[in-house]
């Protein structure tokens, strides 16, 4: 192994801002819209038409359809969609809505409302991803009305509920599927139906990271995270039954930790992308502490490179050094040279900025182990270029000289940056005249 003997840091490295990344914003996100009643007669909502269709030639308005008539009518309906589909195929969009608005109109007749809603769904997801707003908005609309129709009923219909929301979702309406998630979450922690809560929370929080809202995520996560955490406790104060112990509790034991993990990945990248380190570097050390429990250790090295960058990023540079060697350590005894190469690169920096160029220069002469061991001659030519600007800014120019040559080398035997190193080296012999 390429040993690594270093002093641990002394110096803080001096303070840095962490700069917010504002969050993304998709461009077709489709607001709650409520449509105005057209003046123009030529143009009415399509899904609002009331003149009588060949699928309907007998029935009055107020006339309900018996089971026979339901069954044919559900039939046909399946058949305008099939019909809708080869018209969109063909390139006849027009043709196609046209007759996906014909088939919601028909399902509103069968007075299902979770039917409808999921026609709208389908029919939307379509309209959205050909950019078609008009049809989104008009769909958006209907799904508002059977929502405030749902509202007024005195009962939770929650087939209905699960409908709307994976409606909006289709439709990219995320406040509005996050509304609806949010009634059928309160309606499962009343039920005390913990599984209901569970998958409810997982569609939230995959909704907000879908639309970059990683506060919300994060909150979403952390309750789903001490939930799993709690029954894991739990579990272990409740025994099995006699005779059952033995052969389901590792199996229990193992789903729920497989949770945790899937748990805090999510929180340690959302946590990362929202810049709070702080945050990020506990439920990354909670995954290595898991990691090891289980003896994977070779989920580690990257996890560990991790934590040091963020104890980096929190102006902590003995524990950031010190994790990056343990990462390097590991990493070599693993054989995962590219991770070993990710901690050594950091962390001779993290000397350069605390004014210990000799550490670095010891860094460095590992990393050329490592690149070497790797064949990774561009990594060779970096690590070269890296030392001879080191030896430069101390002015050790024979040194300097000695490194830029080998970099020159490798990088004629890979036919790329010739030029920059002859420009480094004309610099050194310029310098040292």
């Amino acid at each position: 192994m390429a040993t690594l003997r270093l002093h641990p840091l002394r110096l803080k490295l001096s303070n840095w801002a962490i700069i917010a990344l504002s969050a993304a914003i998709l461009p077709l996100c489709f607001a709650s819209v409520t449509l105005s009643q057209s003046s123009d007669n030529d143009n009415p909502n399509p899904l609002e038409l009331t003149a009588p269709d060949p699928l309907l030639p007998s029935l009055s308005p107020d006339e309900p359809l018996n089971p026979s008539e339901r069954s044919r009518l559900k039939q046909a309906l399946d058949e305008l969609n099939a019909e809708a589909q080869a018209e969109f195929k063909a390139g006849n969009q027009s043709k196609a809505f046209e007759i996906w608005y014909r088939e919601i109109r028909l399902r509103r007749v069968l007075g299902d409302p979770v039917a409808e809603v999921q026609t709208l769904g389908r029919v939307g997801g379509v309209a959205w991803n050909e950019n078609n707003k008009q049809s989104v908005q008009l769909i958006t609309a209907r799904l508002e009305e059977i929502q405030q129709e749902n509202k007024a009923e005195d009962s939770i219909n929650l087939p209905l509920l699960k409908a709307l929301g994976k409606a909006y979702e289709q439709i990219r309406v995320p406040g509005q599927a996050l509304t609806v998630y949010e009634q059928i979450l309160a309606d499962a922690r009343n039920q005390e139906d913990m599984a209901a809560v569970e998958a409810t929370l997982k569609t939230m929080g995959q909704l907000h990271m879908a639309w970059f809202d990683y506060p919300k995520a994060a909150e979403t996560y952390e309750e789903l995270l001490a939930q799993a955490q709690n029954q894991a406790q739990n579990q272990r104060d409740v025994p099995w039954p006699l005779g059952h112990a033995t052969r389901m509790e590792p199996l229990r034991e193992r789903i729920n930790e497989q949770e945790q993990v899937a748990y805090l990945q999510e929180l340690a990248y959302i946590y990362d992308q929202d810049q709070q380190p702080d945050q990020a570097l506990p439920k990354k050390q909670q995954l290595v502490d898991i990691y090891l429990n289980q003896g994977n250790d070779t989920q580690i090295p990257a996890l560990k490179i991790a934590i040091a960058s963020d104890y980096n990023s929190l102006n902590q540079p003995e524990k950031a050094s010190q994790t990056y060697q343990e990462a390097y350590s590991l990493a070599w005894s693993l054989q995962q040279f590219a991770h070993a190469s990710e901690a050594l690169q950091p962390l001779a920096e993290l000397y350069l900025t605390s004014k210990q160029p000799e550490f670095a220069l010891q860094v460095y002469e590992v990393l050329l182990q490592v690149e070497q061991k790797s064949y990774n001659y561009y990594g060779l030519m970096n690590t070269y270029d890296n030392i001879g600007q080191v030896y430069l800014d101390m002015n050790n120019y024979p040194q300097a000289l000695a490194a830029f040559q080998k970099g020159l080398d490798l990088a004629e035997s890979l036919q790329h940056r010739e030029a920059y190193f002859v420009n480094k080296i004309q610099l050194v012999n310029r310098q040292n005249l």
